[in-house]
């Protein structure tokens, strides 16, 4: 992290603090610094980055493919689809041997690559997410499920119609 993240940081901390009083604040000591920046040289990751906080431990011990805060480089994409690709093979092998522990613990990471690969082909080539068009809503006549009855999920005002000319 270069000198202009540190004074960024540091404009966002002085604005913060003339909010609160000034005996709750110290400057930080040069350790805990380097510890702040060794933090987010550790978020970058084969695959992309580790989105965990500032200062909490890998719960996945670095098995990355199964965490859930891991963001996917979209570049990645073909680094991901060669890990699918052996963590198939690695459990025909282990099921042709019969490691039953060691089939379940790839299927684990399987499941997960396979989740994070179909969340990054939902994505575009930039990293955004795609728009989905869900349609317009189909209102149906309310009093066939009991809206608006006694004991019903209430009154919504939205009935259907037949357009002016069918009448």
């Amino acid at each position: 992290m270069g000198g202009g993240a540190r004074a960024t940081y540091r404009g966002f901390l002085d604005r913060r603090r003339a909010d609160r009083p000034q005996v709750e604040y110290r400057e930080p000591t040069e350790q805990e610094w380097q510890d702040f920046q060794q933090h987010f040289e550790l978020r970058k990751v084969s695959l992309g980055t580790c989105g965990r906080p500032y200062g909490t431990p890998c719960k996945h011990e670095h098995a990355c493919i199964r965490c859930p805060v891991l963001q996917l480089d979209p570049q990645q994409r073909p680094r991901l689809n060669e890990i699918t690709r052996n963590l198939r093979e690695r459990i025909t092998e282990a099921r042709a041997n019969g490691w039953l522990g060691e089939v379940e613990g790839l299927q684990v990471s399987l499941n997960a690559a396979v989740a994070k690969l179909t969340r990054l082909n939902r994505t575009s080539t930039d990293g955004r997410p795609q728009l989905v068009d869900l349609g317009m809503p189909l209102f149906t006549d309310p009093s066939a499920r009991g809206v608006g009855a006694p004991g019903g999920i209430g009154r919504t005002g939205l009935t259907h119609q037949e357009p002016r000319s069918a009448r």
